[in-house]
């Protein structure tokens, strides 16, 4: 990279910018002094560090402070804008697909998949549903816009799909393999393997300039830091709660806290992903499960699978506010957050239904019966420029 030596003056100023839209990624360092009234040519002064840059090939962040400004309602990429609004069910005891109408609550199509289908995943480019078969070892395709399967592709243990924010790879979650594969997004031809002391990958999300990413492993109660770029594990640790089974992960707005909900300490582990120290807990309910951003970025819903409820975590006042209870009790897992942001969509994973509930008032619009096993569904279209994966994270 060319380095543009600036003056001193002007080098401060370009300094102050960039740590003031990209605070806590870098430092900036001071040229030397200069006598002042010298005849002498002035010095260069030396070129401040600016802060690392983003994953090589990843959109820019729209705005340094919300990693999710991209997710706004009507923001609909023209890739997906046309796509009919529907919510993909995979049902895991079943090996298939419900479709449901999101306008009327119904069941509108049943799709025969892979066996034990975990996920419904957008792809990075976000023309592709992958249903990751995770005991069938397939991937199948969804085209959203006509709602056809299509030949499923050979995969070894797909928990989970997440995509490198640049796009350059899909990342399988093989978890009963112990193992990161990084794959082609496109053909899911591998790439590299990384293999993980760890038990249980399944859920992942990345640091706002992309450069790593946080796992959670269920079944030891570890978390995993890994660079992304170099698609190796940089750092390593046990959660500090005896029989942790951490879940779904996610990063703050401002980029700043990785939140990793877990379903045995009953509550979602508070950490910098920077620092990777020891996080602290903050208890939410029975099953804390899933962690899902409202539209505007303030709130982040979290189902409690295992109380039937529904915690609301507040962002800018940083505290619980809110907690929803479905009538008739029920086990919200995994879901998503319908384009407009109205209505947050919840697979009841034990009760053969899901559920629509309103983000305003909690209340609960529909209970839909679907398949056996509902798990990771996927609302789509969504808002936002591509996917990372999961049910459906989008930037």
């Amino acid at each position: 990279m060319t380095t543009i030596r600036l003056p001193r003056k002007a080098t401060v100023l370009l300094a102050g910018l960039v740590l003031a839209a990209l605070a806590g990624c870098g430092s900036a360092e001071k040229g030397p002094a200069e006598a002042l009234g010298s005849k002498a040519p002035a010095k260069p002064a030396r070129a401040v560090p600016a802060a690392p840059p983003g994953l090589p090939g990843m959109p820019p962040v729209l705005d340094p402070n919300d990693v999710y400004a991209a997710d706004r309602p009507g923001m609909l990429s023209p890739v997906v804008k046309d796509f009919p609004s529907r919510v993909y069910v995979p049902n895991t005891n079943s090996n298939t697909v419900s479709v449901i109408d999101p306008a009327t609550y119904q069941v509108i199509d049943t799709i025969p998949v892979g066996v034990q289908p975990q996920h419904v995943v957008p792809s990075w480019d976000m023309k592709t549903l992958w249903v990751n078969n995770n005991r069938g070892h397939t991937l199948t395709p969804i085209n959203p816009a006509t709602g056809e399967a299509g030949k499923p592709v050979e995969v070894h243990d797909p928990y989970n799909l997440y995509f490198t924010p640049n796009g350059k790879y899909a990342i399988v979650m093989a978890s009963l393999d112990k193992e990161l594969v990084f794959r082609d997004p496109h053909t899911m031809d591998r790439v590299k393997t990384v293999p993980v002391t760890c038990f249980g990958v399944n859920h992942a999300d990345f640091s706002a300039d992309g450069r790593y990413f946080i796992v959670s492993c269920e079944f030891s109660g570890e978390l995993l830091k890994v660079d992304t770029e170099k698609m190796e594990v940089i750092a390593q640790q046990k959660l500090p709660f005896e029989g942790a089974m951490p879940q779904d992960v996610k990063v703050s707005p401002d980029g700043k806290t990785f939140y990793v909900a877990d379903m045995m300490a009953h509550g979602v582990w508070v950490l910098s992903g920077d620092k990777f120290e020891t996080p602290k807990l903050l208890p939410t309910g029975k099953g804390c499960h899933g962690l899902y951003i409202s539209r505007d970025s303030k709130e982040m819903y979290i189902p409690n699978r295992g109380e039937g409820t529904i915690s609301v975590f507040d962002f800018p006042q940083n505290k619980l506010t809110k907690k929803w209870e479905l009538p008739d009790g029920g086990s919200p897992d995994m879901g998503g957050v319908s384009a407009d942001g109205k209505v947050l969509w919840l697979s009841g994973r034990y009760n053969s239904e899901v559920y629509a509930i309103d983000t305003v008032t909690g209340k609960q619009l529909a209970r839909i019966p679907v398949g056996g096993g509902p798990h990771g569904l996927a609302v789509y279209p969504q808002p936002g420029r591509y996917s990372l994966g999961h049910t459906g994270v989008f930037r």
